[in-house]
C-alpha cells in the first residue's frame, strides 16, 4: 500500500471522527453547556496529545517564540468555532459545513496580506465563484436574513487567519506546539465566557445557547461531552497523520468528503436536506476550493490543509 493510499484512508477516518463530533454537539447543544464542551475538549485533547508525544519520545513544548500571536490565534480560533457550533442549533449540518468550507478563499486573501503571496486572476475568479456558491446557500433577503448563516463564514475567516498565522510562525513553533495553543485558547476562552455569562445580565437572543449552565450530575450528558472531546482529538490525529503519509495536493481535495458525510448523516439523523440552490452552491464551493488547493500546491505555497487543526 503506497503512502497516498494510507493518507487517503486516514483522511476518511479523520473525517468520520470529526463529523461524529459535530453530530454529537448538534444533538446535545440545547441541553449541554457549549462552553463546558469546549473546555472538556481542550483538557482531554491536551492530555491525549501529551500522551502521544510522551510515548513517541517527542519533546512536549507549549511555549511560543511569538506569544502574543499564539494567544491571538487560540482565542480567535475559539471565537470562530463557538459561532460555528451555535449555528448548528439553527441551520442544517450540511449548510453550516458548506459555508465553513469557504476557508480556502479566506486563506488566499490572508496569505496575500500577511505572507505576501501573489494572487493571480485565476484564484480571484475562483474566490468569486465560491462567493456565488455562498450566496446560493444563504439566499440573502434584506428583510429576512438568517443571521446564523453568517456564523460559519465568520468561523471560516477566523480559522483561516489562525492557519495563516500558524504558517507565519512555523519557523520556530512546530505543529504540536501550535495545537497546544489552540487548546489553551479554548480552555481560557470557555472559562472566561462562562464566568462572564454567569455574573452578567447580558442575554442576547442569538447567543441564548450560551446561557446553558454547566452540568456535572447528568452522567449521560457528561459522558457524551467526553466522547465529543475524544472524537475531535482523534480526528486531529488522523488528519495530521494523513498529511505525514501522503502528498497534500493528492489528499487535500478528499477533505470535502466531509460534506458528503454531513449531507447523508444530516438527512438520516436530523431529517435535514439542502434545497436545490444550496446543492448548487455547495458544488460551486467545492469546485472552486479544490481548484485553489491545486493552485497553491502547484506553486508550493499551500498554507495548511482545510481541517488539520479544525478541532
Amino acid at each position: 500500500m503506497n503512502n497516498n493510499i494510507k493518507g487517503l484512508i486516514f483522511i476518511m477516518i479523520g473525517m468520520l471522527f470529526i463529523i461524529t463530533q459535530d453530530i454529537l454537539i448538534k444533538y446535545t447543544i440545547f441541553d449541554a453547556s457549549l462552553m463546558q464542551i469546549l473546555v472538556f475538549r481542550a483538557i482531554i485533547g491536551s492530555l491525549l496529545l501529551t500522551t502521544y508525544l510522551f510515548f513517541t519520545k517527542q519533546p512536549i513544548l507549549i511555549n511560543s517564540s511569538y506569544p502574543f500571536v499564539a494567544i491571538f490565534r487560540g482565542l480567535s480560533f475559539f471565537f470562530g468555532f463557538t459561532l460555528f457550533f451555535i449555528s448548528l442549533s439553527e441551520i442544517s449540518l450540511a449548510e453550516a459545513t458548506s459555508l465553513f468550507f469557504v476557508s480556502p478563499f479566506f486563506i488566499t486573501i490572508f496569505s496575500y496580506f500577511i505572507l505576501k503571496i501573489k494572487v493571480g486572476i485565476n484564484r480571484i475568479f475562483s474566490i468569486c465563484v465560491g462567493f456565488l456558491g455562498t450566496l446560493l446557500i444563504i439566499k440573502p433577503e434584506f428583510n429576512n436574513l438568517n443571521i446564523y448563516m453568517l456564523f460559519p463564514i465568520v468561523a471560516a475567516s477566523t480559522y483561516s487567519l489562525s492557519m495563516v498565522l500558524a504558517k507565519k510562525t512555523s519557523d520556530s513553533d512546530n505543529l504540536f506546539q501550535q495545537t497546544f495553543h489552540i487548546y489553551f485558547g479554548a480552555f481560557v476562552g470557555g472559562f472566561l465566557t462562562s464566568i462572564i455569562i454567569h455574573f452578567s445580565d447580558v442575554n442576547l437572543s442569538i447567543f441564548s445557547i450560551l446561557n446553558n449552565p454547566w452540568i456535572i450530575n447528568d452522567y449521560k450528558l457528561v459522558a457524551i461531552m467526553i466522547l465529543i472531546s475524544i472524537m475531535g482529538s482523534a480526528g486531529i490525529f488522523f488528519l495530521i497523520s494523513a498529511y505525514r503519509f501522503g502528498t497534500p495536493v493528492v489528499l487535500a481535495p478528499f477533505e470535502y468528503i466531509y460534506l458528503v458525510f454531513a449531507i447523508t448523516l444530516g438527512y438520516f439523523i436530523f431529517d435535514e436536506f439542502p434545497d436545490f440552490y444550496s446543492i448548487i452552491g455547495l458544488f460551486l464551493i467545492v469546485i472552486s476550493g479544490i481548484y485553489i488547493v491545486f493552485r497553491e500546491n502547484k506553486r508550493d505555497e499551500l498554507v495548511v490543509s482545510e481541517t488539520t487543526l479544525r478541532s
